[in-house]
């Protein structure tokens, strides 16, 4: 029985503070869950073990998380000598010059890094099954996505391999795979964490974790926009870590289960939203059915607009880092579709697109004047089979079409930049989970961090284990 497997990273880390383990000693019983647990669901796609062992032995920082093992999605994360695939083919042989400036920070807090995990090509899908290395499958229904584009390392931390692991959201890819594998997700506000180059301001770095009280340490520990990042948040008042536990107050929640365009939702989502909103009545907050007025018909060509221009963009820095031409063959179909699409937009559409953002984000912005939490559910639909999201020859864009009706939700506060976070409290009767999705006012992840606590606490569940769990 390894007693490390249920332990949440500030857990892990106080072992280490007290002296009562070595760090070798957590990275090697880590690499072991990996080692038993990986084949079965395919979540960690570059192992860095030697790296890791180094460092365990070696010298390391004083910081909120000495010696505890971590992963880094394959995507964004640079490590100064370990390969960076985005999840493509044609990347499969590129190697990181150097750490990235949010490495660096989880370097500086002690953290070990053990791998990189799985992620579609670019992160441009809902779902975790890249040409290059297959599909990562759900730990509670191996049939099943584990969501994305954060899914490795969703599934290797809802598998118990590691408490903790790094994850972005340009469109929902950290909170998707958090209510698809039973996870707590957050996505900070826009600007919280330093990022990689990203225009658009819709992609934000975190991670997933099983414990509230983890995303709050993590984010206190890398938050902060890098020296001429385009985008900079509020700082909070205190440290997040003092949020957890701390009264919330009575909050202002509205909810609703409706979508921007009527796509429909599946009952068991449904049914997960009306759960949550009792049980936030239940605690004594004002709850009522509300929702922000989004233009749709505006929204979603807008968006279409910048990830199809975004899908373009990634291929040239990708043949910038490669030194080499790209070719269709060396790609996945969607992601040449894609960009083919993005690059048939000219500079004006692309202006009206980032216009259409403003304004979306301005209404959103004036509806939490008036409440505190807006509530919806995270996905229009549980976690759906593998090869849903595939995008044949004579389809090449099915898996983004397919997608709008997955993830209905959260793109809209991307665009808005609001911290949002996906809190697993609902199961349903075939037992996969069913996230709640929490939005607050734009820079007040602490609210969020107090509200998720209260319902950590209300409705415990760490203690929910998938059929693949690495104990």
């Amino acid at each position: 029985m390894d007693e490390f497997a249920a332990m949440d990273a500030v857990a892990q880390a106080e072992l280490v503070r007290r002296k009562d383990v070595k760090p070798i000693e957590l990275v090697e019983a880590a690499i072991a869950r990996i080692e038993r647990v990986n084949p079965q669901i395919n979540a960690v796609v570059t192992p860095m073990y030697d790296i890791a062992r180094a460092a365990a032995c070696g010298p390391l920082p004083d910081g909120p998380f000495t010696g505890v093992p971590f992963l880094l999605k394959d995507l964004t994360a640079a490590y100064g000598g370990a390969r960076l695939t985005s999840g493509s083919r044609f990347l499969r042989d590129y190697v990181a010059p150097a750490d990235s400036e949010l490495v660096a920070r989880h370097k500086r807090a002690g953290l070990i890094v053990l791998g990189k995990t799985n992620t579609p090509e670019f992160g441009l899908v809902p779902t975790t099954e890249p040409a290059l290395f297959g599909p990562t499958r759900n730990p509670w229904d191996t049939t099943r996505t584990p969501g994305g584009s954060s899914g490795g390392s969703a599934a290797a931390v809802a598998s118990g391999m590691v408490p903790a692991a790094h994850g972005n959201d340009g469109g929902g890819s950290i909170r998707i795979p958090a209510s698809c594998c039973g996870l707590f997700g957050l996505k900070p506000t826009r600007g919280r964490n330093p990022l990689a180059v990203e225009p658009t301001g819709l992609t934000v770095e975190h991670a997933l974790t099983r414990s509230v009280r983890d995303s709050a340490a993590l984010l206190d520990a890398t938050q902060g926009a890098e020296p001429g990042d385009p985008f900079d948040a509020p700082r909070p008042a205190r440290p997040y870590l003092q949020e957890v536990g701390a009264d919330p107050g009575k909050l202002r929640i509205a909810f609703t289960a409706a979508t921007i365009n009527g796509t429909p939702v599946d009952p068991d989502c449904v049914a997960g939203v009306h759960d949550a909103a009792k049980l936030c009545a239940g605690l004594g907050h004002e709850v009522e059915e509300a929702a922000p007025a989004i233009n749709g018909d505006l929204l979603t060509p807008a968006f279409t607009t910048l990830w199809s221009v975004s899908t373009a963009a990634q291929i040239d820095a990708a043949v910038l880092f490669a030194g080499r031409p790209a070719t269709q063959d060396q790609f996945e179909t969607l992601t040449w579709a894609l960009a083919q699409r993005g690059r048939g937009y000219a500079g004006p559409a692309v202006l009206f697109a980032l216009g259409v953002f403003q304004i979306i984000a301005r209404g959103v912005a004036g509806f939490f004047q008036t409440y505190d939490v807006l509530l919806t559910p995270t996905l229009g639909e549980p976690p759906p089979p593998l090869g849903t999201f595939d995008s044949p020859p004579d389809d090449p864009l099915h898996g983004y079409d397919r997608a709008g009706d997955f993830v209905p939700y959260t793109p809209v506060y991307n665009v808005g930049g609001q911290p949002a976070m996906s809190v697993p409290l609902y199961w349903n009767e075939r037992g996969l989970p069913i996230g709640a999705h929490f939005v607050a006012r734009f820079g007040d992840e602490a609210t969020l961090f107090r509200l998720a606590a209260q319902l950590e606490q209300a409705r415990p569940w760490a203690q929910r284990r998938p059929p693949i769990f690495a104990s």
